[in-house]
């Protein structure tokens, strides 16, 4: 298949109507028919049930769709890759490029930056903060060398990683809430707290899940939230630093530990890549 045909299916197949998905691809209708038919063909399966109204996909062609938008991310992403490693060569763009989670892991990618910067040969660090779940993708994307990573929230499938801390986690409290006075607490004790609902965070495709607690985009608007007694949150211990006097925290017994891992694409070559690495793994 070519990358261009996979491009016009994905049109279609999102658009659900071939007039839409020829104008959004800047092309007339009927070469786009014909070029889905010929993917077809070569195929020898039908992606598209078509009617003078409507146009579903087949069993067939929701695979292909799943496939092919990872088949042209992946192309974009070597293409990315490419432009830059062709840079470094020239010397024009010749630095790295971490993506993290905002607010997470400060103390620990202070560090590593530090130590880094002190290595011989180190390069520029450019540190992009971003959502919950997108650190993943601007990775599988190319817009990023390494990431810091999150288990059991993240989803390192596909990368290569390093394991650099494991920490417990705590729930955060308006100060003077009545569990603010005991040692530690338990999952049950705060799912379903009166007035302080656990919050809701996107998914990777930027949708809410349903349910009662509010949603949130990222930490900071958490904390406040919790300071106003909208919600509660329940985050890894490392979070205490960024906690002002009308928040607390306690330990959650229950809670799943949280592993910061360093994530990279297993098909890098990059000797930067490598030291910044290096030096991760070795941090105290």
């Amino acid at each position: 298949m070519e990358t261009r045909e996979l491009r016009y299916f994905v049109a279609v197949a999102e658009e659900l109507h071939f007039g839409r998905a020829a104008q959004r691809l800047g092309i007339a209708q009927p070469p786009l028919s014909r070029a889905i038919q010929r993917l077809e063909r070569r195929l020898g399966a039908v992606l598209l049930d078509r009617t003078s109204r409507t146009v579903t996909l087949t069993e067939a062609g929701s695979v292909l769709l799943v496939e092919g938008r990872a088949a042209l991310d992946a192309v974009e992403a070597a293409e990315r890759r490419t432009r830059r490693a062709a840079l470094s060569a020239t010397g024009r763009g010749s630095g790295l490029v971490l993506v993290t989670k905002a607010s997470a892991s400060r103390e620990l990618l202070a560090r590593l930056l530090d130590a880094y910067a002190a290595e011989p040969g180190a390069v520029p660090v450019d540190v992009i903060l971003c959502g919950p779940a997108e650190q993943a993708r601007l990775l599988r994307e190319g817009r990023a060398d390494v990431a810091l990573l999150h288990r059991p929230f993240d989803s390192t499938a596909g990368f290569h990683t390093e394991e650099l801390s494991t920490e417990s986690q705590v729930v955060v409290l308006p100060a003077g809430h009545p569990l603010t006075a005991r040692a530690h607490v338990h999952m049950a004790d705060i799912t379903g707290l009166p007035g302080l609902p656990l919050p809701r965070w996107p998914d990777p495709d930027g949708t809410y899940p349903p349910g009662p607690g509010p949603q949130v985009r990222d930490h900071a608007q958490l904390l406040q939230l919790v300071a106003l007694g909208r919600a509660c949150a329940v985050s890894p211990e490392s979070c205490r630093a960024q906690l002002h006097g009308d928040l607390a925290a306690v330990p959650v017994l229950d809670a799943p530990t949280v592993t910061t891992v360093i994530a990279w694409p297993p098909h890098s070559r990059s000797r930067a890549v490598a030291d910044l690495i290096r030096t991760a793994t070795r941090l105290p």
